[in-house]
């Protein structure tokens, strides 16, 4: 029996329309024009695919909803603003809440409002004379991923309202500026406002020493369940999320050159069931480590290593005037080398705990001497908790509080070594473990490129032996059996190593790329 005709003219249209978008879907863009073409006109759900080469944009792209962008790589495909498109800093800075105060057409790449679900990946998108690469506002489910974003004026990627964003594997180069170019406020390389359940991780930023302006890493307003996890950023302010009612907000396993700033008025919510920030196994490289007040939240299992000559800073620093209920916890962190010290209040901050931490404090350049906690006299002394920690100072003797009324707050436990003002206090015994409850080992950074390793960092070896308790496939610098310990029980292996022609990570102390006698003071180190 046959079937009938249009049975048949359906099938046959199904057919012409796979092989039309099939043929569609595998063509490469190789022209500006087509480029052009492809993106601006083409249809919802489309896949643009562009071949290697430069593409230089006299206005923006403007894909519409569901688009897929993908290039043939980074360095590859290039699309950049030609030399006639030039737009100036008029304009900047855009005001951080209000989408319409942005000039739409300063960004390669304009998403304009409520075009959802745009993928961009594997490409280069480079405008130094443009604020920035892409502008989106209400855009939602969005992934950019393994772009180099290259040398903008203001923000390369500038969104409003974002819900379900991820943005990954990036490479941020000179990627913002400042609204006068050198002077002025600040863009961030990533500048998102009214963000929500969204994921930033595996980015690397960088500033070259020829870039006029400053530009911050991640820049943000009112962030809600906002993961940012595993970046390297170079650049002084790492991260600035302030002024907003944030909460669900996770930092983790990011190697930091600079500062993390979220103050907030009053320190913000006094949240019931969830952190604002949790702030967690970083590796932090700048003495003004954290700009606070933020009330409910928690600071824990992160190095926090600071050079000699980089003393101007408290670690954590609050410079607002009104008083904040708190909480804040800071526990099992290790602290080498403090500049001013651990903390400075402004203001009033109650409910502040410090514990189970492990503070080495050398004589810094300056020298610094001031004592290590500068509370706000009228803090209600009560809710503050010095106590289970270990802090050591070589060299200069250093006080633990800045003024006498911080000495009614809870100081017990703690394993002092030439503290200035112990007579000021009982410091009583608890008989409690003192520093941190087990030792600090994580990885951080992109991919996990380094590992923290108590008071140290190295490049992540590979995996020459599977090591529990990490957070990426690694070997502990000086686990020479592969037991997950650093302990005399590693040394003949670490001879056998050291009198041997091959090359061990594990037994590569000073990563200089060989094993030697020099390697035995990191393993001493490293052990103790």
């Amino acid at each position: 029996m046959s079937m009938p005709r249009p049975f048949y003219i359906f099938h046959i249209i199904a057919a012409v329309c796979l092989l039309i978008s099939f043929v569609r879907a595998a063509a490469q863009v190789t022209t500006t024009t087509d480029l052009v073409n492809a993106v601006n006109n083409g249809a919802p759900g489309a896949t643009v695919t562009i071949a290697a080469g430069t593409f230089e944009l006299t206005a923006p792209l403007t894909p519409p909803p569901n688009m897929t962008i993908v290039g043939a790589g980074q360095g590859q495909t290039i699309i950049r603003n030609a030399a006639s498109w030039q737009v100036g800093t008029i304009g900047l800075p855009d005001n951080a809440v209000d989408h319409t105060s942005v000039d739409r057409n300063a960004y390669l790449i304009d998403l304009g409002t409520g075009t959802n679900g745009i993928t961009i990946s594997h490409l280069t998108l480079s405008g130094p004379e443009l604020h920035g690469a892409i502008y989106g506002n209400n855009s939602d489910d969005i992934e950019l991923s393994h772009i180099t974003f290259d040398d903008f004026l203001w923000s390369s990627v500038r969104i409003f309202r974002m819900n379900n964003g991820l943005i990954h594997d990036n490479t941020f180069i000179d990627a913002g500026g400042r609204s006068n170019v050198t002077s002025g406020q600040t863009g961030g390389a990533i500048f998102i406002t009214f963000t929500n359940d969204s994921e930033i991780w595996n980015n690397r930023f960088e500033k070259t020493p020829d870039h006029p302006g400053n530009f911050f890493g991640i820049k943000g307003r009112k962030a809600t369940n906002v993961r940012m996890h595993h970046n390297t950023i170079g650049v002084s302010f790492s991260i600035e999320f302030p002024f907003e009612n944030d909460f669900g907000v996770e930092i983790g396993h990011n190697w930091l050159a600079g500062v993390i700033s979220i103050p907030k008025f009053a320190g913000g919510l006094v949240l019931e069931e969830c952190f604002a920030y949790h702030i967690h196994h970083n590796y932090s490289r700048r003495s003004y480590a954290l700009e606070w007040a933020r009330n409910h939240s928690e600071i824990d299992h992160n190095l926090f290593d600071f050079d000699l000559d980089d003393d101007g800073g408290n670690l954590i620093s609050n410079f607002g005037s009104e008083p904040a209920p708190g909480p804040t916890l800071f526990h099992n962190n290790n602290i080498k080398n403090p500049g001013r010290g651990l903390y400075w209040g402004n203001g009033v901050f109650n409910n502040y705990a410090f514990y189970n931490n492990h503070v080495i404090a050398n004589t810094t350049v300056t020298p610094r001497m001031e004592g290590l906690f500068g509370f706000n006299g009228n803090t209600d002394f009560s809710t503050i908790a010095v106590r289970d920690n270990i802090i050591e100072i070589n060299g200069l003797a250093r006080p633990l509080m800045r003024n006498s009324n911080s000495y009614n707050a809870a100081i017990e436990n703690n394993t002092l070594v030439n503290v200035s003002d112990t007579e000021m206090y009982a410091n009583m015994a608890t008989g409690a473990p003192r520093g941190p409850l087990a030792p600090l080992v994580f990885c951080v950074g992109v991919d996990g490129e380094f590992t923290v390793q108590g008071f140290s960092i190295f490049a992540t070896c590979p995996d020459e032996c599977a090591t529990g308790g990490m957070d990426c496939t690694a070997t502990l610098k000086g686990d020479m059996n592969c037991d997950g310990l650093v302990n005399g029980a590693d040394i003949p292996q670490l001879v056998a190593d050291l009198l041997s022609e091959s090359y061990s990570c594990r037994a590569d102390g000073d990563e200089n790329g060989t094993v030697g006698i020099e390697d035995i003071a990191v393993f001493v180190e490293l052990a103790l």
